[in-house]
């Protein structure tokens, strides 16, 4: 009887283990400022006081912030769709398959979020997955249309509503620093208990998660989610070449448009308007850039070759991912070393850096010993049932 089961690794994409592993270093980049700061609760434009974190900064608001969480959602549509196909080539159905990897990707999401840190996408990722499977049936080219105009209609009637409120209420779209709750953060991450910190930690990820919020979460994921299926199911990644001169056109297009985007609170006004509008319209066409260019990269076979530890960062994402907060954690919050609030942005970015390196390093030592990273294995094991699991260097 045909089942389904993993990836062995003559079948793997590496163009997509890059880029999942590339994502990983902006998303920790981006991430440490809210494991050591009270990113939440600041006006981060006017935050920062040493001269190394105010040039710093608008580097890390322009190329890295809301630029990876799309770019993983991209890569997760994609591998979604490539199980899909596989299934439909074995003639399994792949939809109960499809809710039980999802449901059990969301019981990690509920464990990291939480349990270790609220800045959590594994939920919204396994909630807006199990949405995606809805349009899973939809070809290629229907899905790549339904995600650019899920993605481009609501942002710009939100980004053209919101520069008119600038001028019917320029004071009322500023950005400010909550005091309250920045003490409040302060005292449970660099001296609270565990109780404080596990209350703190509920609250940070209900500001970010709440219902008023869900709509405009849904059409950030949801559509990157499409847009990674329909690619997957037209085969892209393994056709750049093919098209490498019509996605040259579009990556660079698409990274000049995310750029100048995204430059617009530096350039008009650093208000929450022009700081919607870089997020959640310039962030996915950089993502969508970053995409193409790494895989116009990677045509190249010293880049390629050069990139195989990257590509094993991106094999064990979800294990790096999580152990990323894990170790941000510790270091920061009371129950580590109880740094919160302690060190600047560019000793936050060069620590990233750091912790991303030994993640390189420990990602090679893992696999070439192991098929899968721990947290994989343990995805793979309920989704597809032990005896399914390859052997090493299948």
């Amino acid at each position: 009887m045909n089942t389904l089961s993993p990836t062995g690794k003559a079948d793997r994409i590496i163009n997509l283990d890059v880029i999942r592993g590339f994502s990983l270093l902006g998303i920790l980049l981006i991430n440490m400022i809210s494991f050591h700061s009270p990113f939440l609760y600041i006006d981060p434009y006017t935050w920062w006081k040493t001269p190394e974190d105010i040039a710093l900064y608008p580097w890390i608001d322009v190329l890295i912030q809301a630029s990876f969480y799309p770019l993983f959602a991209i890569v997760f549509g994609y591998g979604l769709a490539i199980q899909q196909q596989r299934a439909d080539s074995k003639g399994i159905s792949f939809y109960l398959f499809g809710i039980r990897r999802l449901l059990v990707l969301l019981v990690f999401g509920c464990v990291h979020a939480f349990l270790i840190w609220s800045g959590d996408i594994l939920i919204n990722y396994a909630i807006f997955g199990l949405l995606l499977l809805l349009f899973m049936r939809f070809k290629g080219k229907v899905l790549l249309w339904i995600g650019g105009l899920l993605f481009l209609l609501p942002q710009l009637f939100f980004s053209i509503l919101l520069v008119l409120m600038t001028f019917a209420d320029p004071t009322g779209v500023q950005h400010f620093t909550n005091i309250v709750a920045l003490q409040d953060s302060v005292a449970a991450y660099s001296s609270g208990s565990f109780s404080d910190i596990m209350n703190q930690r509920f609250q940070d990820w209900y500001a970010v998660n709440s219902p008023e919020n869900i709509l405009f979460l849904l059409l950030s994921i949801l559509p990157m989610m499409m847009i990674g299926a329909g690619a997957s199911k037209l085969r892209l990644l393994e056709k750049v070449e093919q098209y490498k001169y019509r996605w040259m056109v579009i990556g660079v297009s698409a990274f000049m448009i995310g750029v100048i985007v995204k430059l617009l609170p530096f350039v008009i006004d650093s208000n929450f308007a022009y700081s919607y509008i870089q997020d959640f319209f310039g962030g996915p066409f950089l993502s969508v850039s970053y995409a193409i260019i790494l895989s116009l990269l990677l045509l190249n076979e010293k880049i390629k070759n050069w990139s195989k530890p990257i590509a094993s960062v991106g094999r064990m994402s979800l294990t790096n991912y999580l152990f990323q907060s894990i170790i941000g954690t510790f270091i920061f919050y009371s129950y580590g070393l109880g740094l919160y609030g302690e060190v600047t942005l560019t000793t936050g970015t060069l620590l990233a850096v750091g912790i991303y390196l030994i993640q390189v390093l420990l990602s090679e030592i893992w696999l070439s010993k192991f098929s899968y990273g721990p947290a994989e294995k343990v995805w793979r094991i309920v989704s597809y049932g032990k005896s399914h699991l390859v052997k090493k260097g299948e």
